[in-house]
């Protein structure tokens, strides 16, 4: 659920729950007293008297009553000193209850001659009214409950004495302390559900975040949350995972990445001790004498030339690779002639490959005015690479390399294949990934950092261009790269 719902929700709980609960508990305190009423015996009782608690007035009323009951037998004339009437009436008062006293048809006392006014017309005759078992009658209409008292004056007039009680100003105390307990009782429980409800939705997850953030401090990136959880929470969630599994990515790769480097080292190490023993070697065998003839020094200056260029070529190859891991590649751009560049290539490279008894086939199926943008300084890196691998892997006594220019719509397509020893479909897919080698053991004595095609493939791309390869073990390997055409817009 989101935060949004659930503070709605919260908020509407806060208000209409305790509402509700308490109008529940009022009503049940309600029947419950309106039962106890009846129980008393008052008659015409309704629910508008809930909220007078007879259990107390009545008690409180009868005392006063018996008090007056009990002084009319022992000596009524106690009942006719009006200072006596005023002392018990101001009692009364305190309790909702006031006093009338009637001799024959006159009005003698009262307590509250307002509220007399209206009931003394109505009050029974001496020794006569509908009286309930307790002595009492209740007038509906006026929603006062009365007990009657008669004796006789000292002049043997007939005399009624009347305690009042106004049940429409009573105010329960029991009713406020029992709607009171049960509002407090009302807000606990909700206040608990509520508490629960927020901490299970809220609280809760945010620990259990707390806890997998600091698993990752830690360096913990195999610590899981569960993603099915819905509204923000889920969002924090799902976050975190696409955080931790891109961490643990990143971290696996920082430790591949660390392991090839060494690797990268160890094989520069050994790619450049190498030219440089067999160049301190000749150098020796020049300052001993041993090319005694000029054909054995033209060997041997030969050889520490072409050593020399191993070295270039590899220095060369490692500093293309640090701009490609810094993301600092220069390119310089120009309009390029597909047949001219491509020639200009092969005739370079041709030289190379026939001193080492390899034979070069090239063809061109582009038109001769086929034009790309491309850099040609990089792209005669893909070029040398691609063949420089084809060369360092040629297992036949008559090697061949193969350039093929074709045309393919709104790309020329440049194909270049030997036959070499070929390249395992296991393999097939992962060669141009940074120091992958197919074969660590033959790689390292052929020499080789393992960074060559990852070089070609990052150029092409960034040229506009995609490079993939096809092979078969023991037939040979075929690399395949697309250049855009350009053409001006008219």
């Amino acid at each position: 659920m989101k935060f949004k719902t659930r503070l709605q929700v919260t908020f509407i709980s806060i208000i209409l729950l305790p509402l509700l609960l308490t109008v529940l508990a009022f009503m049940m305190i309600g029947i419950y007293q309106m039962n106890f009423q009846k129980g008393l015996g008052l008659k015409d009782l309704d629910y508008d008297m809930i909220s007078a608690n007879l259990q107390d007035f009545v008690s409180e009323t009868d005392k006063l009553y018996e008090e007056l009951a009990g002084q009319a037998k022992e000596d009524p004339s106690v009942l006719e000193q009006k200072e006596y009437l005023e002392q018990k009436s101001e009692e009364a008062s305190r309790r909702s209850t006031y006093l009338i006293l009637r001799k024959d048809d006159q009005l003698y006392y009262t307590g509250n001659p307002g509220a007399a006014k209206q009931i003394f017309d109505k009050l029974p005759g001496f020794h006569t009214g509908d009286l309930d078992e307790d002595g009492g009658y209740y007038f509906k209409e006026l929603e006062n409950y009365v007990k009657q008292i008669d004796f006789y004056f000292q002049d043997e007039s007939q005399g009624s004495l009347f305690v009042v009680t106004k049940l429409n100003l009573l105010i329960s105390r029991r009713l406020l302390i029992d709607m009171f307990i049960a509002i407090i009782i009302i807000l606990i429980i909700t206040s608990l559900l509520l508490t629960k409800w927020i901490h299970r939705g809220v609280f809760t997850p945010i620990t259990e975040l707390n806890v997998a953030m600091k698993q990752i401090k830690a360096g913990n990136f195999d610590y899981a949350l569960e993603t099915d959880v819905e509204g923000e929470i889920g969002d924090l969630y799902r976050n975190y995972e696409d955080m931790r599994l891109r961490l643990k990515m990143s971290a696996e790769e920082k430790l591949e990445n660390e392991k090839k480097n060494k690797e990268l080292v160890s094989n520069i190490s050994h790619d450049l001790k190498t030219p440089i023993t067999a160049i301190k070697g000749y150098v020796e065998g020049i300052m001993d004498g041993v090319a005694d003839t000029p054909e054995k020094m033209d060997k041997y200056i030969k050889t520490i030339y072409n050593k020399a260029n191993d070295m270039d070529k590899l220095i060369n190859e490692l500093t293309t690779y640090s701009g490609i891991d810094n993301n600092r590649i220069l390119y310089n751009f120009n309009r390029i002639n597909v047949a001219e560049y491509f020639g200009d290539c092969v005739e370079e490279v041709g030289l190379d490959l026939e001193s080492r008894n390899i034979k070069l086939n090239y063809s061109n199926m582009v038109d001769p005015d086929t034009i790309v943008i491309a850099d040609a300084e990089q792209m005669k890196k893909v070029i040398n690479n691609i063949i420089s691998n084809s060369v360092k892997y040629m297992d036949k006594p008559h090697g061949e390399i193969a350039i093929r220019i074709l045309d393919d719509n709104d790309f020329i397509r440049v194909e270049i294949e030997d036959n070499g020893k070929g390249i395992a479909q296991k393999d097939l897919q992962r060669i141009f990934e940074r120091f992958y080698r197919t074969d660590a053991s033959r790689n390292s004595a052929q020499g080789g950092s393992g960074i060559g095609l990852s070089i070609v493939k990052k150029i092409i791309e960034d040229h506009g261009g995609y490079i993939w390869a096809s092979s078969k073990e023991g037939e040979g390997t075929c690399m395949h790269f697309v250049l855009r055409k350009y053409i001006e817009l008219t």
